[in-house]
């Protein structure tokens, strides 16, 4: 017995008072971060941990997220590659009605019915949309994402990118610039303009010189981005420029008489990268899905009413609670009781190891949604603890060239009570308003939760969900 024979190492975990106490004496204490499960998921993670198809399932889930190559291989008309028939529109996140749909959601819907020329006036689009003259469907449904309300019409323009390893395609619409955007619930005469412009000009050019300059390795892009500053969310600086400087040539060859508008206006948006890193992000994400038994998150996305999350291993069910309002800093005059609840497929950036988990990457990113870079950094230590894996590719100078934390897994969520962080733009609840600032936003844990409850019944039932052979 030795115990006695030195002085006292103490770990301790919870409150901090016994380890003050004991510095106090000159004791040598060791401070663990501990937090209690989520309220109620005992019994739900201890039939999952015992499913014995989980553990070879999130291997191989993580390893298809990591080892996606998505290259933007086209720009083409909505209509033409989702199959978009008149009077159907997508929109971002879970399921959402007009009713219940948010301030920015129905500004972006309303854009729409005035783009596609379905209405005459905001008054004639809001009562064919409240009668349910549209059919509403969630962008996921589609193989696509969309930032913010992430309304898709018709005749909108997608990035389209697609999986050189496993074989999948996902799309984004054109980022539309900065000020007051369709994305973001605006729906004036320079909105419209704007996306007119996209349609004539900016789409055709796009389709035209991504077909000269062939399929852009975005994996590389995004890569590169990292070592630069960005961390692919709402810093996308360095991977605009990344892209502008592959794309110019074969703008300038397919379009000399509009070559220079189109790059003026790509050049002056920070943000023009971040729909086709979405659906790279996407079509990544999308590798790993329908692996029985995984409790991998594959998607992530908000309504401006709902926050919900899908997993690997129950298919394309969506698991859902209250989408919370972003806290962070505010334009102008604007402060937190101008803000809609979060919005938007953006988030598909945390769910594929970027965005809110990059941050230490982009210690500049601070100055657009608030802290201090010791937040940032902190930030990304952290979702080390709910991810089961380092990407290979995407990796952070200020963490010694460590890869970004990846792959959710909802068990390492509801055991350690942390929730994913997200770096997101804040839209204004009224429609029209546009966008009213930046800042930090926490999922509902009910979403998580609810997920595990389910992730524990298909657990009950293993074959409920496909066969085992699925795995290999």
């Amino acid at each position: 017995m030795t115990l006695l024979d030195g002085p006292p190492r103490v770990i301790t975990a919870g409150a901090s008072l016994l380890a003050e106490s004991l510095r106090e004496q000159a004791a040598d204490v060791t401070a663990v971060a501990w937090r209690p499960p989520l309220a109620g998921t005992a019994g739900a993670l201890a039939r999952i941990l015992a499913d014995p198809r989980r553990h070879a399932a999130n291997e191989l889930a993580v390893h298809r997220l990591t080892t996606a190559r998505p290259y933007l291989v086209g720009v083409r008309r909505a209509s033409e590659v989702l199959r978009l028939p008149a009077g159907m529109f997508l929109h971002a996140g879970p399921p959402i009605t007009w009713q219940r749909a948010s301030g920015p959601m129905r500004g972006a819907l309303i854009g729409a019915m005035l783009l596609e020329g379905y209405a005459r006036d905001e008054r004639e689009a809001t009562a064919a949309l409240s009668a349910g003259q549209v059919r509403l469907e969630p962008c996921h449904q589609h193989a696509t994402v969309g930032p913010m309300a992430g309304v898709v019409s018709p005749s909108m323009w997608m990035f389209e990118v697609r999986d050189a390893e496993h074989g999948g395609t996902a799309y984004c619409s054109l980022n539309e610039g900065l000020g007051k955007v369709l994305r973001y619930g605006a729906f004036g005469p320079e909105v419209l303009d704007r996306l007119r412009w996209m349609d004539d000009v900016l789409g055709p050019v796009l389709s035209a010189a991504v077909e000269l300059a062939g399929p852009i390795d975005l994996r590389s892009l995004i890569a590169q981005a990292l070592q630069m500053g960005d961390e692919l969310h709402n810093r996308n600086r360095a991977a605009t420029s990344l892209l502008l400087r592959e794309l110019a040539p074969a703008v300038a060859d397919a379009a000399p008489a509009t070559a220079s508008e189109v790059l003026r206006f790509i050049a002056g948006n920070d943000h023009f990268f971040l729909n086709a890193g979405m659906a790279a992000a996407k079509v990544s994400t999308d590798a790993a899905r329908d692996i029985p038994g995984s409790s991998l998150v594959v998607a992530m996305a908000r309504n401006g009413t709902d926050f919900g999350v899908q997993v690997s291993g129950l298919g394309s069910r969506w698991f859902t609670g209250p989408a919370g309002v972003p806290d962070g800093l505010y334009l102008g005059a604007y402060g937190p009781a101008d803000a809609n609840p979060d919005i938007g497929d953006s988030t598909i950036t945390e769910t594929s190891g970027l965005g809110g988990f990059a941050m230490a990457a982009a210690p500049a990113i601070v100055r657009f949604v608030g802290g201090e870079v010791a937040d940032a950094v902190a930030a990304t230590r952290s979702m080390y603890e709910i991810t089961v894996a380092e990407h290979p590719a995407y990796q952070i100078p200020g963490l010694g060239f460590r890869g970004t934390p990846v792959g959710i897994d909802v068990t390492l969520v509801a055991r350690t009570g942390v929730l994913p962080v997200v770096n997101t733009g804040i839209a204004g609840r009224v429609a029209g308003t546009g966008q009213v600032g930046a800042g930090l936003v926490s999922p509902p844990a009910e979403a998580f939760t609810s997920a595990l409850a389910a992730l524990a019944d298909a657990a009950a039932d293993p074959f409920a969900d496909g066969p085992t052979s699925a795995l290999r």
